[in-house]
């Protein structure tokens, strides 16, 4: 089996946010798809601090795997070993790679386990006020000014021709450039929630307001995992 394992989103989120059978399974399984080797070793540690780390086998898994990189994880898996998959925070698959080895397990008969756990994206949405009907997750946006500019204002248009929430992204140490490019393209009445630090009892901050009102009082973002959204 391959376990679709839930990652914590803050390392300050109380371990009673999650489901107890996230520590019977990883008490049970030896072997890990990661997205990096040190963040996995830590999330072990939270949910089961009595596993031996000793006895991971942990493969890295990450946006340059390839399938064909991970021969030995692939022969046991058919071999009938289990396997969980970690991102590197919240549900994995969803801006992360992990996909890539759930696509060859359907194709290989290894069943696949998805675990409850918090996506980002998901808890922003449904914190932000905004249309969570209809909403697309668009995920990292681009890096280059100009393209950047241009989908900052697609996504502000799809909003006002849909009523679609619009969700992203950025690295975190972006963050703040990212911020003062939107109120800088978007229009001063168009409303962007920020969710920041989710999950984390002591610092999270999840504030809808218009563009306007986030010229007035900006945050500090920096290196701080963030979630935005834009919608109506």
């Amino acid at each position: 089996m391959l376990y679709l394992l839930p990652a914590y989103l803050s390392e300050n989120s109380p371990i009673d946010y999650f489901a107890p059978m996230i520590k019977d399974i990883i008490m049970n399984v030896d072997h890990y798809f990661v997205e990096n080797e040190k963040t996995a070793r830590k999330v072990i540690k939270f949910f089961a601090p009595e596993k031996k780390q000793p006895d991971l086998k942990l493969f890295l898994l990450d946006k340059y795997s390839q399938t064909a990189d991970l021969k030995e994880a692939k022969k046991l898996m058919k071999s009938s070993v289990d396997f969980g998959l970690l991102s590197e925070a919240g549900l994995p698959c969803i801006g992360d790679p992990g996909n890539i080895i759930v696509a060859w397990s359907h194709q290989n008969n290894v069943k696949v386990v998805p675990v409850n756990g918090p996506s980002s994206f998901v808890l922003a949405l449904i914190a932000s006020g905004f249309n969570g009907q209809q909403f697309t997750f668009n995920g990292y946006l681009p890096i280059e000014k100009d393209k950047k500019k241009k989908e900052i204002q697609n996504l502000e248009n799809i909003v006002e021709k849909t009523g679609f929430t619009q969700i992203f992204m950025e690295t975190p140490y972006r963050n703040n450039p990212l911020f003062d490019d939107l109120t800088k393209f978007l229009h001063p009445n168009t409303k962007l929630c920020i969710a920041a630090n989710i999950n984390d009892p002591e610092s999270e901050m999840i504030q809808t307001k218009t563009i306007a009102e986030w010229k007035k009082s900006k945050p500090e973002l920096h290196k701080i995992p963030a979630v935005f959204l834009i919608g109506r």
